[in-house]
């Protein structure tokens, strides 16, 4: 997958034409169960592959909680968030990237803890996908959220020539206000993936396996009642370290989804290299620079 072009211009058009600025999210995002497209049940591999088109494909993995609290960040990013990353990331001169977006919900109690898009490059594409989620609205009282399926997917379950044919890692993003349960066992695996062979991890043993082929980073958006606990910061610090990336609102996401992308492939908003990072005093305010 990963054909066709991102023009902001058609985006625009359809997004008026639909409506996304005005209307609600359930007006937005109708499915009431999850799509069968985005099943993982069954599904062996999704790929990010260059073609003429897209000679220098960049795999790029975006995994959104689908739960209660987190919602509204694929609202956000159907309104204005979506495009402010495709825009940016381009614009810098990263011709190639294409995107997944992967829900996340609570494998202990959710139908749904994991939906599955495909590596997309055209903008009607991409609001296809992240549309067709289903916000379950799940979640329980477990103290986490099964972000690990995200790495424990991209891991075992994804192709990409960006590292396969040029040892360049892709990106990989979790985006949640709850900590990561600590483990998975072989029977939930089994249930979400269908046949197969599968063991039992634990949430640092899937990070460190998606870490060997993507830049693997946590976004904790702070804004919500469980967000705002120092302890759910301090639990994820133990497992990802500086990887995890603060965002204040969950208006922020974008911003820090895009610039981390281009900071780390030393480019900016205007295609110019990066030659400089700026000082800690310099970016004390902005919230893109706020990681641990």
């Amino acid at each position: 997958m990963g054909g066709g072009t991102y023009s902001t211009a058609s985006r625009t058009i359809r997004s008026t034409a639909l409506g996304y600025g005005v209307k609600t999210s359930a007006e937005i995002f109708t499915n009431r169960q999850i799509n069968n497209a985005m099943s993982p049940h069954g599904i062996m591999v999704r790929e990010s592959r260059d073609s003429a088109e897209h000679p220098n494909s960049l795999a790029i993995i975006l995994a959104l909680d689908v739960t209660g609290s987190m919602g509204s960040v694929p609202h956000y990013l159907v309104k204005e968030g979506l495009p402010h990353i495709m825009d940016t990331i381009i614009q810098s001169g990263i011709p190639d990237p294409q995107l997944l977006f992967l829900g996340i919900g609570d494998h202990e109690c959710d139908k749904a803890p994991l939906q599955v898009g495909q590596f997309e490059s055209s903008d009607e594409l991409l609001d296809k996908w992240l549309t067709d989620l289903w916000l379950e609205g799940g979640g329980g009282g477990n103290a986490g959220e099964s972000y690990h399926l995200a790495w424990y997917f991209a891991a075992q379950h994804t192709s990409i020539d960006c590292f396969e044919k040029r040892n360049k890692k892709g990106y990989l993003f979790t985006v949640g206000d709850e900590p990561v349960l600590r483990s998975v066992p072989q029977t939930a695996l089994k249930s979400i993936m269908g046949d197969g062979q599968f063991e039992h991890y634990t949430a640092s043993q899937l990070y460190e396996r998606a870490s060997e082929k993507y830049h693997v980073f946590h976004i904790h958006v702070q804004e919500t009642a469980s967000g705002g606990r120092r302890e759910v910061v301090d639990s994820w610090k133990q497992i990802v370290a500086d990887h995890l990336i603060l965002a204040p609102r969950r208006e922020d996401v974008s911003l820090l989804i895009s610039k981390k992308i281009t900071e780390m492939e030393g480019h900016t908003s205007q295609g110019q290299v990066v030659t400089e990072k700026p000082t800690s005093s310099e970016s004390s305010s902005t919230p893109e620079d706020v990681i641990l």
